[in-house]
């Protein structure tokens, strides 16, 4: 076993390894690693492995629909709200992509500023939510291609996701995208990055089209946005629900640091990318689901709830437009998989280098020729696959898994900041590469707002995560009679410690030996 800081020698073959490519080698090197993974991403395809992972349309249209049911038209303030915290994060994460720019950014980081223990198992707690989001991404499918084309619709019946039959469609689609997408990871990065670039390309237009042309066939006055759709006491409970839009639509961005090794000067580029892509996300989102609310024909008539902005697009722009927009979105719901997908690969990747992970030599191996480590991409794929056919035993695991797999990043997010809080207040420096980035001038700093940024984000990650995780049976089990539904994210969240002490000490047990 190695820890984090140790010269590695994975993979022993000389012709496995990459030649140094300068100064950003020699960074890496500082921190015990070599040059495996080819450096071939620029600034935008920085921006795009980051962007892509949010994917604006891809959540959007996957859960506005949810926001929508229990928050009424007011929903649309829990999207400042939770943008406001997750910037504070992202902030805090710009600052240690700058000073650590390596692979597995969650797990490295966390490791480094707290203890090899702490940080493993953030790092596995964000393999396992990463995994789960996979299969919520690839799963989001259903959302949009029934509506594109009837045909899509390979199971007869409803095609409404919470169905049997949507449920099972969903799946189905769901796996053939994953088959695309890990064959993609495993190719090559550059084929990748290629396919990823062009399809944020593709999402960004479609925002801004689908913003605009939403704006101006407004059916009501921006008043709607104050009406909560439900009288009486109790709406914060609501709002709490309906932020669950929010919160699942803006994470992700810290992908751009999971690519550090493969972007050309990472110190400068990944601060700056994280932040754009929360930033661009927040807005272009926020512009989207206010045109939305604007623009439906109806508050009322319960489409909203239950059909969510494709029935907006669909009904308002007409058909063929509306199918046009849609078919973007379903272009952004594969380059989501597919950046997610490459994200967890490199977790996976980060941590087996360290020695972290059964079968750590092979999940390691980076191929010269393509420079990527295959070996992770297929083994995230199978287990989102596996995940994914959860939603054939229950409609409701739909939900339940969009939110587990949030829990569990925001949970690794905060084993994050938390410790680089506890560092702050002790007036340590947060370490890492010191000095000047590639372009000469001083890292990303958040200087004298750092403390109160940094508070900020552990405040609102703990928040968010335990209002996600809460057995609210009015979410996860709406039909009633399943206790299990109600208490899913919780046992899963236990399930997954669980498994990882016994891991953690099997891996401790076989070093020893």
């Amino acid at each position: 076993m190695s820890e984090p800081g140790v010269v590695h020698t994975l993979p022993s073959s000389p012709d496995e390894a990459s030649p140094p490519e300068g100064g950003d080698a020699a960074v890496l090197a500082g921190f015990g690693y070599r040059q495996q993974l080819h450096r071939s991403l620029g600034r935008y395809a920085s921006f795009a492995a980051g962007f892509s992972f949010i994917s604006v349309l891809t959540t959007v249209f996957q859960f506005f629909a949810f926001g929508f049911g229990f928050g009424g038209a007011a929903f649309i303030w829990t999207w400042p709200l939770v943008l406001v915290g997750q910037l504070a994060v992202a902030a805090c994460f710009a600052e240690l992509a700058a000073r650590y720019p390596i692979s597995g950014a969650v797990y490295q980081w966390s490791t480094r500023l707290s203890t090899p223990t702490f940080g493993w198992f953030a790092g596995w707690l964000m393999v396992i939510g990463q995994i789960v989001v996979v299969s919520a991404a690839a799963l989001a499918l259903q959302v949009v291609l029934p509506s594109v084309w009837s045909g899509f619709q390979l199971i007869g019946g409803d095609p409404t996701p919470t169905t049997s039959t949507g449920a099972e469609n969903a799946v189905l689609l769901g796996l053939v995208l994953l088959a695309l997408t890990t064959v993609v990871n495993v190719v090559d990065i550059r084929v990748m990055s290629r396919i990823n670039s062009i399809g944020v390309t593709c999402e960004l237009v479609g925002i801004v089209v689908m913003a605009l042309l939403l704006l101006t066939h407004t059916r009501r006055g921006p008043g709607a946005v104050l009406h909560t759709g439900h009288s009486g006491g109790g709406y914060l409970g609501l709002f709490l629900i309906a932020s669950f839009s929010a919160a699942y639509v803006l994470v992700g961005f810290d992908s751009a640091g999971e690519m550090s090794e493969e972007t050309r000067a990472p110190s400068r580029t990944a601060p700056r990318t994280i932040l754009g892509a929360v930033a661009a996300a927040g807005v272009g989102g926020g512009l989207v689901i206010l045109g939305g609310l604007l623009a439906a024909p109806s508050l009322t008539d319960g489409h909203l709830a239950t059909d969510g902005l494709s029935y907006v697009l669909t009904s308002r722009l007409g058909g063929s437009l509306g199918r046009v927009l849609l078919a973007d979105v379903a272009v952004a719901v594969c380059v989501a998989t597919l950046a997610i997908q490459t994200a967890g690969a490199r977790m996976v990747f980060s941590m087996a280098r360290d020695g972290q992970l059964p079968g750590s030599r092979r999940l390691a191996a980076v191929s010269s020729r393509t420079g990527t480590p295959s070996a992770p991409a297929l083994v995230v794929g199978v287990l989102a696959a596996a995940v994914m056919a959860l939603s054939f035993f229950s409609p409701s695991v739909y939900l339940a898994l969009g939110t587990t797999c949030i829990v569990l990043v925001y949970l690794a997010y905060a084993m994050v900041t938390g410790p680089m809080l506890l560092t702050r207040l002790r007036r340590r420096p947060i370490g890492g590469h010191e000095g000047l980035d590639e372009a000469g001038r001083s890292l990303f700093s958040l200087g004298r707002w750092g403390l109160p940024i940094n508070v900020l984000a552990v405040v609102y990650g703990v928040a968010m995560a335990v209002n996600l995780a809460w057995p609210r049976a009015a979410v996860y089990d709406p039909q009633g009679g399943h206790w299990y539904l109600q208490w899913f994210t919780v046992l899963f969240l236990l399930a997954a410690v669980l498994l990882g002490v016994l891991a953690h000490r099997t891996r401790r047990r076989a070093a020893v030996r």
